[in-house]
């Protein structure tokens, strides 16, 4: 997901999407724990997504308050 794509949404669904994020970046971690993951890349575009959409909010935040 881009920053574009998030900036779109609105904050309550950013954070929607933090929390899905979050439950597939613990999926993946625990399945890399207990076998073999098809992309390893993977755990590193979610980290970032997350980062990002965390960003986006905290920008909101201070440019509204």
């Amino acid at each position: 997901m881009n920053s574009t794509d998030v900036r779109d949404l609105t904050d309550d669904e950013i954070r929607e999407q933090i929390v899905q994020a979050k439950d597939e970046l613990f999926r993946l971690r625990f399945r890399g724990a207990t076998q073999e993951l098809e992309s390893t890349a993977l755990l590193k575009s979610l980290r970032r997504d997350i980062a990002r959409m965390k960003t986006i909010l905290r920008e909101r935040e201070l440019s509204h308050g």
